[in-house]
């Protein structure tokens, strides 16, 4: 049976940037962030190699799961006051919303496509595994940490639950969208959140919103679909993000091939065997993944060494627009480059990225998302793309934008006369 939750003495803050004060008044939340797993946080960045297209964006996971924990909390609040939520659910919910990100590993999905990895699969494994977060939600009750993972894995029975967490508008989405905007600068990503929260009510276990807010939700759904083309998806951070998951391609296929570093890469080694344990996982952030490349400069494997030069000093692959004549000259290009001396296994790569501003629910599709209902007048319940022009426009559409990318100086530094130099120019229109 789950304990009461101790309330702390005296009320703990955090200066936020973003919401001004993150309020701490659980023992067990203020415990959880001083946990080493949830302290790990603060070196995994929030935005991956964002960091070299907009030079602000250095903010962390830590921060930005401190954010969601306090939307959470707020939201829990105004549910509370509108006799709309279940007291025994709370703590449950902040400890969900506040361990939400805990298993990224460093430059989160660059690394998982690397190495297969699932940083919510790892986040259920931080808090049931052999961890001081996983000791400190048992105090709570026995089964809570159970309770909190399924959460995380959307199995939680409460649907309302669930929602806070993940939903097409959910407290880490608003927080995302509002923090990213911060630290990049960008105005995109801005929009009402309190106005979102004063017209959110609770119908049958799921979160709705009022149709006197409905601007508001639209506002939401546009921030959201600009920062994704604007900063997410921006063809620069996609550069680098090539490179480093070039570099991580390298590094394993040399191991595996028997290649002996000048620095072995310890830390990586029991991923590389594919044996990686939790305890070998947490040692991984991305002070770590920096310090390889940096010294990988020295090593005498060229291509690792010319890869993370590339990256420790921002000398990054030019792109072309993927078209659909190049798909054709796909090959002749990768021909070309090798006959140049040039890997087309390192440096010549397609990368596509594809984004949904809003979704309807689609029974049984992969990633399929619960709709966001408005709550009508007369107590009935309205899809968004029903009653909203500005999102029927977008709904269920899917932009797609796929570029070629390639190192530009390499290629100008082969011989003016050389037929290799001339034929990847003509071919990629350069």
């Amino acid at each position: 049976m789950t304990q009461a939750a101790q309330k702390l003495n005296e009320e703990k803050v955090f200066k936020d940037p973003v919401h001004r004060y993150i309020h701490v008044r659980h023992r067990l939340i203020w415990d959880l962030i001083g946990t080493p797993e949830f302290q790990r946080l603060r070196r995994i960045r929030q935005l991956g190699t964002t960091f070299l297209t907009f030079h602000g964006a250095e903010h962390s996971r830590f921060g930005h799961s401190l954010g969601v924990y306090e939307i959470a909390r707020r939201v829990i609040d105004i549910f509370k006051y509108r006799n709309n939520w279940d007291d025994s659910e709370t703590m449950i919910a902040l400890c969900a919303a506040l361990l939400h990100d805990v298993g990224h590993g460093p430059f989160s999905h660059s690394f998982e496509k690397v190495f297969g990895t699932n940083h919510e699969e790892y986040t259920q494994k931080i808090i049931l595994g052999d961890t001081e977060i996983h000791r400190l939600l048992e105090r709570q009750g026995e089964g809570f940490a159970e309770k909190v993972a399924e959460v995380i894995g959307k199995t939680y029975p409460n649907r309302l639950v669930v929602s806070l967490i993940s939903s097409q508008i959910d407290c880490d989405r608003m927080d995302y969208l509002l923090r990213d905007a911060y630290f990049t600068g960008v105005s995109y990503g801005h929009f009402d959140m309190e106005r979102i929260w004063r017209v959110m009510r609770t119908v049958d276990d799921q979160i709705v919103f009022k149709f006197s807010g409905m601007h508001a939700v639209e506002d939401y759904i546009m921030s959201r679909y600009q920062m994704y083309w604007q900063v997410y998806f921006h063809p620069v951070t996609r550069s680098a993000e090539v490179i480093l998951t070039q570099i991580l391609h390298r590094a394993k296929t040399l191991y595996q091939e028997g290649f002996q570093f000048k620095y072995t890469p310890h830390p990586l080694i029991q991923i590389f065997d594919g044996n990686m344990t939790l305890h070998d996982y947490l040692k991984l952030d991305e002070s770590v993944i920096l310090y390889f490349f940096q010294v990988w400069q020295e090593e005498k494997d060229e291509i690792l060494s010319d890869l993370c030069y590339r990256f420790m000093n921002r000398r990054l692959f030019k792109y072309v627009e993927f078209s659909p004549s190049l798909i054709h000259s796909k090959d002749q290009l990768a021909l070309a480059f090798k006959q140049a001396g040039i890997d087309p296994r390192y440096y010549l790569e397609i990368d596509s990225s594809s984004n949904s501003p809003y979704d309807l629910y689609r029974p049984g599709e992969e990633g399929e998302r619960q709709p966001i209902e408005l709550l009508m007048p007369d107590g009935t319940l309205h899809e968004l793309s029903q009653e909203s022009d500005v999102v029927g426009s977008i709904t269920g559409m899917r932009r797609t934008d796929c570029k070629l990318y390639f190192p530009k100086d390499r290629i100008d530094e082969l011989p003016k006369h050389d037929v290799n130099r001339k034929k990847i120019k003509n071919l990629l229109g350069i």
